[in-house]
């Protein structure tokens, strides 16, 4: 049995119904074939009731597993919808994959993680997909943890949205429904998984060796002021440039410092938080050390265009099998707000991949791999690609 996916909306503002006629909709595509994976996301419409839908995806579609959240906004197939009522079913018959669910909650009281289905490492290659509440678990640590678990290893996934504040988003893992920690499954076996991380940049300026650094600022550039050089870039730029720096100016921290040369898709993209005038420090969003190189950054519509179709077009032309189906997990930064038309990123993919099935949703911060280590991305387009194993 080859690989086969389904993918199904439903704009019902009644959960019960809504997740029926999504189940209905996959069962009609897949003929009846045993479904291994299944994945929900909904808006923040249905998570009052999340537990509904949790029983009657189960007991309707009978996956093997069930995984999902709450979201900002649903994508499904070329649609994004960002405000209204939605819920997606995504499945997959996936023979001779291996799935490994996984639970993670934290206790902020003893400061400690409590982990349920981490497998140990095992000698095939595997992915995760990782579904988390961005209020109740610390995503970078359970990142770290798997740097050190599971050492090289892709993981692809989104930070559950519809809430502002803990206890409001929903994760669901089979019949169970949470509102707080992680879900997820580890895949391994005859399934390539292929991570498209989007960022939506374009590099400004020179490059930079950052030669005095404390945590998260940056005093110096080369031996200059962060803000000097800062100062520098800025008077250089165009004034559109110069416009667009005011609200999307960011910093990349090269992954590799080995490279002769450097390119977009080479850096991690981070927050411009502040400066210091008087100290001529920089603020961003990570820890920085001395020695690592750097590159400022501008985020447009027209850039994050450019990357999301450069990045889907190099995929498809360096793998011999195409993508039979999608995950995405999209920043809610992106959308109408920064595009100005809604569904861009869908119509983007299923434009340069085809009409394969795909959904997602917004999420409030993205998981994905740059180089061969796995971060927690903002304003980024994370998307899981699913196609045949070379044999």
């Amino acid at each position: 049995m080859a690989l086969q996916f389904a993918v199904a909306l439903s704009k019902l503002v009644e959960t019960e119904p809504a997740a029926r006629a999504a189940a209905d909709d996959i069962l009609a595509q897949l003929s009846a074939a045993p479904i291994d994976l299944a994945c929900v996301f909904f808006s923040a419409h249905h998570t009052a009731e999340a537990h509904l839908l949790a029983e009657v995806l189960t007991g309707t579609l009978r996956p093997s597993l069930l995984i999902g959240c709450s979201g900002e906004g649903v994508i499904a197939g070329t649609e994004e919808l960002e405000t209204t009522p939605a819920m997606t079913v995504w499945a997959a018959v996936l023979p001779d994959v291996n799935l490994h669910p996984l639970r993670t909650s934290f206790s902020a009281t003893h400061d400690r993680f409590h982990l349920s289905g981490w497998p140990e490492l095992g000698v095939e290659v595997s992915s995760f997909l990782m579904l988390a509440d961005p209020f109740t678990v610390p995503v970078q640590d359970i990142l770290g943890f798997l740097e050190e678990r599971y050492p090289g290893e892709k993981a692809v996934g989104g930070l559950a949205g519809g809430g502002q504040e803990a206890g409001m988003n929903r994760l669901v893992l089979n019949d169970q429904v949470f509102d707080d920690g992680l879900v997820g499954v580890r895949l391994s076996g005859a399934v390539d998984i292929r991570p498209i991380i989007s960022q939506g940049c374009r590099l400004i300026g020179d490059r930079f060796v950052v030669t005095k650094a404390e945590r998260n600022l940056i005093h110096e550039l080369g031996g200059v002021p962060a803000l000097d050089r800062l100062q520098a870039i800025f008077d250089s730029l165009a004034e559109e440039d110069r416009r667009r720096a005011y609200r999307a100016l960011h910093l990349g921290i090269a992954i590799d410092e080995h490279r002769n040369r450097f390119e977009r898709g080479d850096f991690l993209i981070r927050n411009l938080l502040g400066a210091d005038r008087t100290t001529g420090a920089v603020a961003i969003g990570d820890v920085v050390q001395e020695g690592q190189t750097v590159q400022f950054h501008l985020r447009d519509a027209e850039s994050a265009t450019e990357d999301l179709n450069s990045l889907l077009a190099t995929d498809r032309a360096g793998h011999r099998h195409p993508p039979l189906g999608a995950l995405m997990f999209s920043c809610c930064g992106r959308g109408r707000g920064l595009f100005g038309r809604p569904n861009h990123d869908a119509a983007a993919t299923t434009g340069r991949l085809g009409p394969i099935p795909i959904a997602g949703f917004f999420a409030q911060g993205e998981i994905g791999p740059i180089g061969n280590r796995n971060f927690l991305h903002g304003y980024t387009a994370s998307i899981a690609l699913f196609a045949e194993r070379d044999r």
